[in-house]
């Protein structure tokens, strides 16, 4: 190679790598856009067109069909297609535009629906009910039974005449998505297996927000993290089944962390006969009954660094009776409580359970909370002879009517109150027999005629 071919070849090279920038630079969204339509089948090859006036469910199945016989991805273009009771086949690859992308419910049935498939992904889709009622056997407008690997991605789920979403023995994620606007629950995911469910969502939903279920109690795995959940309803009422942020019930290893959930009709975070739930560093305002609640069946929970403002109850860990046991309370805020409950009417003695900032029952420590502005009870701890093994140390309450209430009905177990901050109370340790106080301030003295109670330490103002 002589010298001139030699520059000339440089000079290639370097408009080469010039060339290739702007690809480089190339925004993620018509990156992925590009992704989606490479390869992918064709719509209107199947007589599937956007905006077209008519029906195109047929048309859409045959698509599907083909295209999971070909293993093959189905991208369409932004427009509304009007739809209804597509059922999914085997595998399933259909991607659009978010929010221009719009599958609209005709009526008459269901919207989309999969049993036994090995692989459904839906991204950049909004799959729109248009408020128009299901049919009785359907649960969801998007409704999923054993799925071997399912995966939502910048999709919404709008305006749906049930639940917006339903799954039973699914695994996979649903990420980055919306659900508003659905007449029962945002998402109902039963038996899972090692669901995630992240960075979503959920408003504006007639019954609870994300319930993540199982039939009978065992162990789930699944991880519920980083959604805004918002404005949830309970318009079937009762006194907690319904509106619900986040319910898990009978799932074990549930982690429910770093959720934003405002205004429900109950509970941000609601765990039943839950084992090993984690529910860490949740923001939780305007709960009309108490914002985080461990209850009846569950060994283990940590409940750690949330923060509840607004609610009835702050956290409750109850029901000893039902062997609710074995928990961690640790680095909560909890302030600007009420003392009534969200229905009505209600008895004086229902009242009498509202308005307390932590509650605790059994095998729990308590530590390193602050409660602020609590009507009745800062802390809570034992109901009856529903009570041990508790130490509440190092915790911070203001502003409270009191600043503990403790059982001391015969057969009440172990329980240390020491080296709390107690500011501003009427009394600052007040012992109860059910929803009874029958106890002068048990920080000045007196505690000692209990033998299962130490009251020492805690700094009175």
């Amino acid at each position: 190679m002589n010298r001139r071919r030699l520059i000339a070849s440089a000079l290639g090279l370097a408009a080469g790598s010039v060339a290739i920038r702007p690809a480089a630079a190339q925004p993620l969204a018509d990156l992925t856009v590009t992704a989606a339509i490479r390869g992918s089948i064709n719509a209107s090859e199947f007589g599937v067109w956007p905006d077209a006036l008519d029906d195109q469910s047929r048309a859409f199945r045959r698509m599907l069909d083909e295209a999971s016989a070909r293993n093959a991805p189905v991208f369409l273009p932004p427009g509304d297609y009007v739809v209804s009771n597509i059922r999914l086949p085997k595998n399933v690859r259909l991607a659009g535009i978010p929010g221009a992308s719009r599958i609209v419910y005709g009526g008459d049935g269901y919207l989309f629906a999969a049993e036994d498939a090995g692989a459904v992904e839906l991204s950049g889709l909004s799959f729109d009910g248009a408020n128009r009622p299901l049919g009785p056997q359907a649960q969801a407008l998007v409704e999923l039974r054993r799925v071997a690997a399912f995966a939502m991605d910048r999709c919404a789920v709008l305006g749906s005449g049930g639940s917006g979403i339903a799954l039973e023995r699914v695994s996979g994620r649903i990420e980055r998505s919306t659900v508003a606007g659905a007449a029962a629950y945002a998402l109902y995911c039963v038996e899972a297996g090692r669901m995630q469910i992240a960075h979503n969502s959920v408003h504006d939903c007639a019954e609870g927000g994300i319930l993540v279920h199982r039939w009978q109690q065992a162990g789930d795995g699944s991880l519920v993290t980083g959604n805004r959940i918002e404005r949830i309803g309970a318009r079937s009422g009762g006194t907690g089944q319904y509106g619900n942020g986040i319910n898990v019930f009978r799932a074990g290893n549930v982690i429910v962390s770093n959720n934003h959930i405002y205004d429900c009709a109950f509970s941000a975070i609601r765990a039943n006969s839950a084992d090993n739930v984690q529910i860490l560093g949740n923001q939780c305002l305007r709960s009309g009954e108490t914002a985080i609640y461990c209850e009846f069946s569950f060994e283990g929970a940590v409940v750690a660094s949330n923060l509840v403002d607004g609610a009835a109850n702050g956290i409750a860990i109850a029901n000893l009776d039902q062997g609710g046991r074995l928990a961690v309370v640790n680095g909560n805020v909890v302030r600007n409580l009420v003392d009534r409950p969200p229905y009505e009417p209600y008895a004086p003695d229902v009242a009498a359970a509202f308005g307390t900032g932590i509650a605790v029952e059994a095998d729990a420590a308590l530590t390193g909370n602050v409660v602020e502005g609590a009507p009745r009870h800062g802390f809570l701890i034992g109901w009856g002879p529903f009570l041990r093994n508790v130490a509440a140390t190092g915790n911070v309450v203001r502003a409270a009517r009191e600043g503990f209430a403790v059982s001391v009905v015969e057969g009440a177990g172990s329980v240390v109150i020491a080296d709390n901050i107690i500011d501003g109370a009427e009394r600052a340790v007040v012992g109860y027999r059910w929803a009874d106080a029958v106890t002068g301030d048990l920080a000045r003295g007196d505690a000692g005629r209990f033998r299962h109670l130490r009251v020492e330490k805690n700094l009175v103002s």
